[in-house]
Formats: C-alpha cells, sequence, structure tokens
C-alpha cells in the first residue's frame, strides 16, 4: 500500500538525512508505469544544491536497498522542496509565520476546505491563517495540505 511505503520511508530516512544536516520535506510515493516512483523533498537552511540532492539520493538509495521493503522496481527521485514548499509538520508553520500560504483541510471549517492568506503561526495545535483579514485557526489534526504560496 502507498500509504504504509510513504510512512516507513519517513521512518527509515528522516533521522539519518537529518544527521547529515537535510531536513527531510515530504515522501510521496506512487505506481509509474510498470513500476514505482518514490520522491521525496529534502532542504536545509541554506537551500538545497544539485550536489546535496545527488548526496541524500545516494544515503537514501543504500538505506531503501538495504531495508528492501519496497516491493517491486522504482525510481528514487530528490529534488528541493521548491517555492511552493509542502508544509506538514508543527515546526513548519511556526518557521514560515509571515509567509503566504494555501491550505486546504479534511472537513469543513466556517463552511469551507480551502483557504488562502497569510500564515501567522502555531499555537496549541491550532494554525491560524490571516485570509482577507479574518483569521482562522485550522486544527493541525483537520490538516489535509498546506503549502506555500510564493
Amino acid at each position: 500500500m502507498d500509504s504504509e511505503v510513504v510512512r516507513r520511508v519517513w521512518q527509515l530516512l528522516e533521522a539519518p538525512l537529518e544527521s547529515q544536516g537535510y531536513e527531510l520535506v515530504e515522501v510521496e510515493y506512487g505506481r509509474h508505469g510498470r513500476g514505482g516512483l518514490l520522491r521525496l523533498f529534502v532542504d536545509k537552511p541554506d537551500g538545497i544544491t544539485l550536489d546535496d540532492c545527488a548526496a541524500a539520493s545516494r544515503m537514501a538509495g543504500a538505506l531503501l536497498d538495504e531495508a528492501d521493503f519496497i516491493q517491486g522496481s522504482y525510481t528514487l527521485e530528490v529534488s528541493s522542496p521548491g517555492f511552493e514548499r509542502p508544509l506538514r509538520k508543527p515546526a513548519d508553520f511556526e518557521r514560515f509565520a509571515g509567509e503566504r500560504v494555501k491550505i486546504r483541510t479534511h472537513t469543513l471549517l466556517a463552511g469551507r476546505k480551502k483557504f488562502s492568506g497569510v500564515l501567522l503561526g502555531l499555537q496549541d495545535g491550532l494554525i491560524a491563517v490571516d485570509c482577507d483579514g479574518k483569521t482562522y485557526a485550522i486544527h493541525i489534526e483537520n490538516l489535509h495540505k498546506a503549502h506555500l504560496d510564493r
């Protein structure tokens, strides 16, 4: 199952990548052609370079080969999270306060699931976002997807 692969990849790679100065931002896995496609998005405080992506790919590839839990063949891609960096960890919502974001929720909040505005931060499990002068408090458990909107 794709979500099980994603969960195991997070568990396997987050700490080793962090020990080398990289932040694992997002993991995506799905079927692609006859095999699978595993995408890792990594970052570091001063930005990510092509050499960083290559180094992270070598490390991740070796650990994934050793763990050998992904069925069948797959392609591993490692890249920068880009301008529309996904936000998923509580620390992301603190770090990027003041930036424009797009957020989708699992369930309706004030009659809507999509929010676009300025991230105000995270406090007590609530993500605060200002959408055109109105502040919404979105519980982190209700978060479906969020990314920067640069």
